[in-house]
């Protein structure tokens, strides 16, 4: 593949590795040198066209607006659309959007392509970059400033993915690590939480085919549990960008598979904790210098 900058090369990682390796990854260089925002902007919009002329875009595009259509029909901002017939959107301007661990952009070519694919979204569903709210502990001040210039809201509070959600929101979590996603769902754990949200990331089922299962039970049990009344749409990927964005697939929590649950599967939900986990994939608030 063709790059702006020449250096298109992205390392292959031994199956079942995180991506959110990339994330620790950060160019030394990168952090001391002054960033060229309006040059960095301008490439992140070439990286844009490109993606715009292949093929599987129009997959995500459509996958995308499929899940926001059954989000937002649910939701106390479209009551009588519950007696509509579901039908794909031309927008998601209701939706929210937040997007962690996406990693050294400016460094790392994937981040970078990730990024751009995280905007193409944007753009199709109509949702004001404003209401994307963006976060990595690994952010040099530089990538900051050009997420703000993009109109993205670049949150200042690591909060290890434990966001809870009050409105229909878009989750963009490429690559992210396990804990992050039981975070995420730990916080959102109930029947009325889980179905606002749209997840574009890595399959949990797959989570699961890569993790011990005693492992996978014990330290992720929302994702373990998750796996059995979540509804997952796998994305395409092209083979030259299969560093990318593979393993990728929407998410959703379909009201109808959870309301048909016992009781019990939300009366006992303790904040998670990973003692047996010394390597999370993540970087916790108490361990960021």
């Amino acid at each position: 593949m063709s790059d702006t900058g020449g250096e298109w090369q992205v390392a292959r990682r031994r199956k079942g590795a995180s991506r959110s390796s990339k994330s620790l990854q950060v160019s030394a260089a990168c952090g001391q040198e002054s960033l060229d925002v309006g040059k960095t902007v301008k490439r992140i919009r070439d990286t844009m066209s490109e993606l715009r002329c292949e093929e599987f875009w129009h997959d995500w595009k459509e996958q995308l607006l499929v899940a926001a259509s059954a989000s937002l029909s649910k939701s106390p901002a479209d009551k009588d659309a519950e007696d509509q017939p579901e039908r794909i959107p031309r927008t998601c301007q209701q939706l929210e959007c937040v997007c962690y661990g996406l990693g050294p952009f400016t460094s790392c070519v994937s981040a970078r392509y990730q990024l751009a694919m995280l905007l193409l979204l944007l753009e199709a569903g109509q949702i004001p970059l404003k209401d994307c709210s963006v976060y990595d502990p690994v952010f040099s001040s530089g990538e900051r400033d050009v997420l703000r210039d993009l109109g993205l809201t670049v949150l200042s509070e690591n909060e290890e993915g434990k966001r809870l959600v009050e409105k229909p929101t878009f989750f963009y979590l490429m690559h992210c690590g396990k804990a992050l996603y039981n975070n995420l769902l730990w916080k959102n754990w109930s029947a009325r939480g889980l179905p606002l949200m749209i997840i574009i990331g890595n399959s949990f089922s797959g989570m699961r085919d890569r993790t011990i299962e005693k492992e996978f039970t014990r330290d992720y049990s929302y994702i373990s549990k998750a796996v059995d009344f979540s509804v997952e749409r796998k994305l395409a990927c092209p083979s030259h960008l299969i560093d990318v964005f593979n393993d990728t697939a929407v998410i959703t929590f379909p009201s109808n598979s959870l309301n048909g649950l016992p009781q019990s599967t939300w009366a006992e939900s303790p904040e998670p904790q990973y003692p047996h986990s010394p390597d999370l994939e993540i970087i916790l608030k108490e361990t960021q210098s």
